[in-house]
């Protein structure tokens, strides 16, 4: 089962090799790696050029962001399932074989999503980031996410959907399982940690006050596409309380590592 990865790089070189590594190096035999670089000035595309005959497809060219970026490179892809990957976050071994793994035995399967750690920018481990079952209704109310790195799915719902909205800058991965759920996609969460993601001061998830606010706008425009659809949320509680009670094992051990990270940080 032949999959495709995308990874889209923009001036992070000091990251960039151990993502390329971590896809390589999953020895995954039938494997199209596709990268994506508008057009970094800081070793990046050295770095790429060093793996450029591993790669099924270099992009070298400007886009209009990483919604852009990532259309283009899916645009080459011919895989039977997709994946990507920031040039900063990592799979962990083994995650490719698993995936095809699940596909292959639940045909049905159209989003596989798992579980991920989260990293500094030496590679610690942080905490635990866990995706939820997914819906629309908790989406909407802020009581559910997929992590992106360890989220994988079918072409055919991607070529349905048109892909990602090149205008959403901030959370365009949500954007898009949210026009999966529309088009009636069928989830699968998995209790398996498949990447690392990586927080730090200057990752778009770490860099403070003003993506919070911009992530509140763009929230509430998916928000609307979500209603302007017909589906309509119960209240936050309930919507919390659902998606917790479809997978409690992840939800005790998210309590407990929440717990213990706090101890961590006294």
């Amino acid at each position: 089962m032949k999959i495709s990865i995308v990874t889209i790089s923009f001036n992070q070189a000091e990251y960039l090799e151990r993502s390329i590594r971590s896809v390589l190096d999953q020895n995954y035999p039938d494997l199209e790696y596709i990268i994506v670089d508008p057009g970094s000035s800081d070793g990046s595309r050295e770095i790429i050029e060093k793996y450029r005959d591993r790669f099924a497809k270099v992009i070298f060219e400007p886009d209009q962001g990483p919604a852009d970026g990532l259309n283009k490179g899916f645009s080459h892809a011919t895989g039977e399932i997709y994946g990507y990957l920031n040039s900063d976050d990592t799979l962990l071994p083994g995650s490719l074989s698993f995936v095809a793994e699940q596909f292959n035995n639940v045909a049905e399967i159209d989003v596989l999503s798992g579980h991920a750690y989260i990293v500094d920018k030496f590679d610690n481990v942080v905490q635990k980031v866990f995706s939820h079952p997914f819906s629309l209704g908790a989406y909407a109310v802020g009581s559910c996410v997929l992590v992106q790195q360890s989220t994988f799915f079918r072409p055919g719902l991607f070529k349905k959907t048109g892909g990602f909205n090149k205008e959403n800058r901030i959370s365009w991965d949500g954007e898009l399982m949210v026009d999966f759920a529309i088009n009636g996609a069928k989830f699968k969460l998995v209790r398996k940690f498949l990447s690392c993601f990586r927080i730090y001061d200057e990752s778009i998830t770490g860099s403070g006050q003003q993506v919070s606010e911009k992530y509140k706008i763009q929230h509430q425009k998916i928000v609307k596409k979500i209603l302007d659809a017909g589906f309509r949320p119960r209240s936050k509680y309930w919507e919390w309380l659902i998606t917790r009670a479809k997978d409690p094992l992840s939800t005790v051990e998210r309590i407990i590592d929440g717990f213990l990270h706090r101890k961590r940080l006294v």
